[in-house]
Order: C-alpha cells, then sequence, then structure tokens
C-alpha cells in the first residue's frame, strides 16, 4: 500500500518527467487544468504512467471529477482502499 506522500511524490514526478513543470508548480491545491495546463490528452498520459508506477488505474471517469492535484491523490487512494477491500474478501 502507498502512503498519501508516496502518491503525491509519484504524481509529482509524473507530472514533472511527462509536461516538463516545475516541481514548485505541482502543490496540493494546483488546478490540474488551469495552473498546470493539462488537458484531456495529457490526463490520459498522466493516468497510464501513474497506472504503471503505482499498480492503480483511475478510469475516464474517476478523472473527470479531479480538479486539484490533491482530488488525484485522494482518488489513487479510494481506488488503492477499494482494491484491498476486495482481494480481502
Amino acid at each position: 500500500m502507498h502512503s498519501h506522500d508516496e502518491i503525491f511524490s509519484t504524481l509529482r514526478d509524473a507530472l514533472v518527467e511527462l509536461f516538463e513543470l516545475e516541481p514548485s508548480r505541482i502543490q496540493a491545491k494546483a488546478n490540474l487544468y488551469e495552473d498546470l495546463e493539462i488537458d484531456s490528452i495529457d490526463a490520459i498520459d498522466l493516468i497510464d504512467h501513474v497506472r504503471r508506477k503505482t499498480g492503480y488505474k483511475l478510469e475516464a471517469e474517476d478523472f473527470r471529477n479531479v480538479r486539484t492535484v490533491e482530488d488525484v491523490v485522494k482518488a489513487l487512494l479510494h481506488k488503492q482502499s477499494s482494491q484491498a477491500s476486495s482481494q480481502a474478501a
């Protein structure tokens, strides 16, 4: 299981690597679309990159509800806990 900080770090690293963003711009409250200028195609690349790093895949529907970096972290934490619950059952 990944912690909140580990997921945030993975996400920050992905945003830096994929989109050449300055790490200082990537804050929890940064809006993906307005502050970081991520578009829908970029979001697909980000989802795929994070899946490869964490093993958790956000669906397009999950990503429609996120606006900030923190929203993505929370969505991944939720996906992680959902998968852990289903494996324990």
